[in-house]
């Protein structure tokens, strides 16, 4: 839609749709002489545009209204529905069109509701789309699609699902049920339901059937009667009785158990075979001859791709010619109207390529990766591995970001040790074989993260700043604590010596948060000591603080730590100290007291 406007100064010109402004996107493309572009237009797309172009002297707009022909556009689906039995049921669709000239059709599970035989004759479409199912039944349950059209285009779809709630329904049972002697047997009881069965009696002969008469016979979920091990006891005449809480529509016709002997083999493959490619190879398994209703069949285990073999009229597999993907497990089955039972045996093509490697398994470390697999049949000749890496999450360019191989030495077998690889850095692993034929098919590719690099924890740093100043209550050491670190100090550690001797330690266990101390332990008087801090984390101790050098000469008293009393309780001692203090007390008395009564004595005696 073109609009130009002109003025002095140049008029800057909006487009603007029903209000609002139209910013430059893919479906709306606005360039610099106003021309505006819709892209692959939408029913969205409807509605009144308008054209705005201003300057600094005015402005002026016009208006224009877009209209979109297409197929029709539904705005109200249809919404899933449950009805009871009988009922009528109302499954809405509308839906508007330009052109107008709409009409709706409906299907049921993708056929037209007025070519399904059970409902042509009690449905009707409306005029405004909806669909009226009269008096409906269970037959009616089903999805249902709606689907307005005017011949334009692709006509829209939207479905729905009709439920219909009725009591338990038998279904038709067959005239005759056949079940294998001596293994397990089944008489399912064919029912619909909704809401969902609870419960389905059974009579057998016309008798209500007590299974516990019957050892092994016991009912299923769904209510089939299962027998563990068929015998004569199975045969006779069954009918079925299916309940849920809306009840029953009633019991089933019956149905006749029949016994017959299970399918059995006369011929039966060998464990395996080997052959060389090209070759035919001929694999026998018969059924026995006495039962011509038994049918042979062959099939090929994990089939990978289709692989091309015929069976033969007596049942035989025959391979020809030869190729590598008949390679692998087979399956000989062997059926009747009762039962099927199976053989396999296992065909290894000779003179071929290797197979692929199985049950690939990497185990991660931080630079380095053990791989471990299975290997796979190696087409009769020996075979070698690689291994082959390649680096998925790159950071850097270390020139490995596509596939390289590593080859797997001969005594390795199949595990392998691949090294120089990054830390926490995404690899992607495969194996390939090879023998004197050729290279097999790369086995499955395995993505695994290499770990992260394990932290290195250093030593912790020492204090800074130690000084020493002497005072009445001692040699007082100031500190500042060493620079931040992780993880931090746990404690410092105080050490001292004397004329250049061993370091002896005066206290191990000085808080990490303290900066100073008064000093215990200098016991010898007139002396220059020399004095130093390590930090700690643990057990851990960093390198020594530079010394500093006190001393006692004239000092009157030395502070003395004593670790006894360190771990004494205040209590505890004051306590001991006072006992102490009174036994002193009472012993100056006891002491006054007999020399008092000692010089009484010589006294008289002189007397």
């Amino acid at each position: 839609m073109a609009c130009v406007a002109h003025g002095n100064p140049p008029p800057t010109i909006t487009w603007l749709k029903d209000g609002k402004v139209i910013e430059g996107t893919s479906t709306r493309l606005q360039d610099k002489d106003g021309l505006l572009s819709l892209r692959a237009v939408s029913a969205q797309a409807a509605g009144q545009y308008t054209c705005h172009a201003s300057n600094a002297e005015g402005n002026v707009t016009r208006v224009t209204k877009v209209k979109i022909k297409g197929p029709p556009v539904i705005v109200a689906p249809p919404q899933s529905i449950s009805v009871n039995i009988s009922q009528d049921a109302l499954l809405q669709c509308q839906a508007y069109a330009d052109p107008p000239n709409m009409t709706y059709v409906w299907r049921k599970n993708g056929e037209n509701v007025y070519h399904t035989e059970s409902l042509k004759s009690r449905v009707k479409i409306m005029v405004d789309g909806t669909l009226l199912i009269s008096s409906v039944i269970p037959e009616d349950s089903g999805n249902y699609t709606c689907m307005p059209t005017n011949g334009l285009l692709t006509p829209p779809t939207a479905s729905a699902n009709l439920t219909v709630m009725h009591p338990a329904q038998a279904l038709q049972m067959p005239p005759q049920t056949y079940l294998p002697t001596g293994m397990e047997g089944v008489v399912a009881c064919p029912a619909a339901a909704q809401p969902p069965l609870l419960r389905v009696d059974w009579t057998k002969d016309g008798e209500p059937l007590d299974l516990s008469m019957y050892p092994g016979w016991t009912l299923t979920p769904a209510g089939s009667l299962f027998m563990a091990a068929v015998n004569d006891d199975a045969s006779g005449e069954y009918t079925c009785t299916p309940y849920n809480s809306y009840g029953t529509m009633g019991s089933s016709g019956p149905t006749d158990v029949i016994l017959k002997d299970p399918p059995s083999f006369s011929i039966t493959p060998e464990r395996q075979y080997k052959e060389e490619a090209g070759q035919s190879l001929l694999i026998p398994c018969q059924g026995k001859k006495e039962d011509p209703t038994i049918k042979v069949t062959w099939s090929k285990v994990d089939l990978v791709r289709r692989t091309s073999y015929s069976v033969l009229a007596n049942g035989s597999l025959l391979l020809q010619p030869l190729t590598k993907d008949h390679q692998g497990a087979w399956e000989c089955v062997a059926a009747n109207r009762v039962a099927a039972v199976k053989t396999s045996t296992r065909v290894f093509v000779l003179g071929t390529s290797p197979h692929a490697a199985t049950s690939l398994s990497v185990s991660p470390g931080v630079k380095q990766a053990n791989i471990s697999w299975e290997a796979g049949f190696d087409g009769g000749s020996a075979q070698t591995f690689s291994v082959w890496v390649k680096k998925i999450s790159a950071s850097g360019n270390d020139g490995k970001q596509g596939w390289y191989s590593v080859h797997v030495p001969l005594k390795s077998g199949t595990k392998m040790h691949v090294a120089n690889l990054s830390s926490n850095t995404d690899y992607q692993f495969s194996i390939l074989s090879q023998n004197r034929m050729g290279t097999g098919p790369f086995s499955e590719i395995v993505t695994t993260r290499t770990l992260d690099a394990p932290v290195r924890r250093g030593k912790p740093k020492p204090p800074l700043s130690l000084s020493a100043n002497q005072s009445s209550a001692g040699i007082i050491l100031h500190w500042l604590p060493p620079e931040a670190q992780h993880p931090s100090v746990t404690a410092f550690v105080l050490q001292s010596r004397a004329d250049q001797g061993e370091w002896v330690i005066l206290d191990e266990n000085i808080g990490a948060n303290r900066s100073e101390m008064v000093v215990q332990g200098l016991h010898k008087q007139d002396r220059v000591y020399e004095l130093r801090l390590l930090s700690r984390r643990g057990e851990l101790l960093s390198e020594p603080s530079p010394s500093v050098n006190v001393s006692t000469v004239g000092m009157d008293s030395y502070p003395v730590s004593s670790q006894l009393l360190e771990y004494v309780p205040e209590p505890l001692l004051a306590g001991v100290l006072g006992g102490v203090g009174f036994m002193g007390l009472a012993l100056a008395l006891l002491l006054g007291s007999a020399c008092v009564v000692s010089r009484k004595m010589g006294r008289r005696c002189r007397r």
